[in-house]
């Protein structure tokens, strides 16, 4: 095969002869019905150049050999036009809301100074928002009739919720995190807010007034996890009261300005059966993950970030016996068990004067003097990993965790990495034989390109040959096509191996299930 994807041999030489390298011959598309032959030139063929225009019908005949799909048109002129379309493109950062919208907004900045006179801002903080708006709707009467300005029901109502939200709430922030489609937001300075809804990102039209307005609001957000966030202390993690999760990073290190990052979670719990109906598993997959979340197994979770790590746990936690006492660490609280008999623990940043931190690694020691069944981490990013692997070996059964990695066999290079990061002076051998002897199965999930989250790997690890670690998959997901709405197509795969980790099953009763989910 020749690097144009021709036989040798097949484009008419004669057995035996060397082609004429001194000579530039014109490329053409094979020996088909519309190529020229015995020197007769082709519809649009331009004597002696060497690379002359392929005509649109020997495309297609190159494109239906190439393997493209019956009636599915030229896949590589496709592709080339996207590529052609994407570097002409024009990146409008948008006009932001308009009409209404708009309207409220500009009337809102008149309104604000004069309402700030006329409240007490500590008295409104121990209102409710409905009592308070109570209290609001003849004062803002009375200033808009100051101002002359008449507005409608519609637009006062819409008034008074944005002032509300303005002076209790987090502001514009308020819309975006009342609207369940949204899942994550990203503040990139007062001017350009991006989200999240079902996989891509979109344009919205909230604005703030000035990178003033946008500061307060972050402070407003990290205040009530008693963090803070200013020019000494530019990076901050924090948590609303719903669970989601935030974070801020301000000047001087965000070059356009305070930026914010909300990741929302969904208020109804998640489970392996929803995950499943979303199509990121099929039915054996989700009874092998059942079996090994009730049956102790020791599991990482794999993925990169927005791939769903967070989700999958909180899904694999259904399975944990309720009668089990399980204590979860996190740099910010995000994970919601769904479990009775559940404690999280919460790391603490340094203050001041530096001192005072409580990380990762002291609360997963503090954690095994306080009789735990189970040891969650949210996320493993340094050292902790060996306080982990230690808890797993001593009678913790049942441990999860979540890291970075982009597949099975790059989560245990990590976890060894993550472990030598430390000072603990121990040779990578035995970093190794911990980690294969720890750690059940890593599942790995993935964010597609089309915005659809799957979990595209199941791997046992087996135990140590010398010093690799040994893993069995025993489920992958497999690319197929691509639809014509841009949606991926592929297919969940079970690799008919007997699991290793059968005999765990077994100690639970779920061993035949088990052996069946993975044949």
């Amino acid at each position: 095969m020749s690097a144009f994807g021709r036989k040798n041999g097949a484009s008419g030489m004669a057995p035996g002869s060397r082609p004429s390298f001194g000579v530039a011959k014109p490329m053409r598309g094979g020996a088909g019905p519309g190529s020229s032959q015995g020197g007769a030139k082709m519809p649009g063929e331009i004597g002696g150049e060497q690379f002359p225009p392929i005509p649109a019908d020997v495309g297609d005949n190159a494109a239906a050999s190439a393997g493209a799909a019956p009636g599915g048109g030229n896949r590589r002129d496709d592709a080339m036009s996207r590529l052609e379309d994407r570097a002409n493109s024009v990146n409008d950062a948008g006009e932001g809301s308009g009409g209404f919208e708009a309207s409220v907004h500009k009337i809102k900045e008149q309104v604000l100074p004069r309402l700030l006179e006329r409240v007490d801002p500590e008295a409104a903080a121990t209102l409710s928002k409905d009592e308070l708006s109570e209290e609001f709707r003849p004062i803002i009467m009375e200033v808009l009739a100051e101002l002359k300005v008449t507005l409608n029901r519609r637009e006062q109502f819409a008034l008074e919720k944005v002032l509300i939200d303005e002076l209790l709430g987090f502001g514009p922030l308020e819309e975006l995190l009342g609207d369940p489609d949204v899942t994550d937001i990203m503040v990139n300075g007062p001017e350009q807010t991006y989200i999240e809804k079902k996989g891509k990102l979109t344009l919205s039209g909230v604005k703030f007034r000035d990178e003033q307005h946008l500061f307060q609001i972050a402070q407003r957000i990290v205040n009530q996890v008693g963090r803070r966030v200013d020019q000494t202390t530019p990076l901050a993690d924090a948590r609303l009261k719903d669970g989601s999760r935030v974070n801020v990073i301000v000047p001087p290190l965000s070059l356009k300005g305070t930026a914010i990052s909300i990741r929302k979670f969904s208020e109804k719990p998640i489970t392996i059966d929803m995950l499943k109906n979303f199509g990121s598993m099929n039915d054996k997959m989700a009874t092998a993950l059942k079996i090994a979340g009730a049956s102790r197994m020791n599991i990482v979770i794999s993925g990169g970030t927005g791939s769903g790590k967070t989700t999958m746990l909180n899904a694999l936690s259904k399975m944990i016996d309720p009668g089990e006492r399980v204590l979860t660490i996190e740099d910010a609280a995000e994970l919601r068990l769904q479990q009775p008999h559940w404690l999280p623990l919460e790391t603490r940043p340094p203050n001041l004067e530096g001192q005072g931190a409580i990380t990762i690694g002291d609360l997963v020691k503090n954690a095994l003097r306080m009789r735990p069944d189970r040891i969650i981490l949210g996320e493993i990013r340094g050292a902790e990993c060996f306080d982990l692997l230690a808890a797993m070996n001593t009678g913790h059964d049942g441990s999860m965790c979540t890291l970075h990695a982009n597949s099975p066999r790059e989560c245990l290079g990590r976890m060894e990495n993550m472990i030598l990061m430390g000072d603990i002076k121990i040779p990578k051998e035995a970093i190794s034989r911990q980690i294969a002897e720890s750690v059940d199965l890593i599942v790995q999930v993935k964010r597609l390109r089309d915005g659809s989250r799957r979990t595209t790997n199941v791997t046992e690890v087996i135990g140590m040959e010398g010093d690799v670690i040994v893993t069995q998959e025993l489920f992958n997901f497999e690319y197929l096509d691509e639809g014509e709405d841009g949606k991926i197509i592929g297919e969940h795969r079970s690799s008919g191996l007997r699991p290793y980790t059968l005999e765990k099953a077994r100690q639970f009763g779920f061993d035949q299930a088990y052996l069946e989910a993975c044949l």
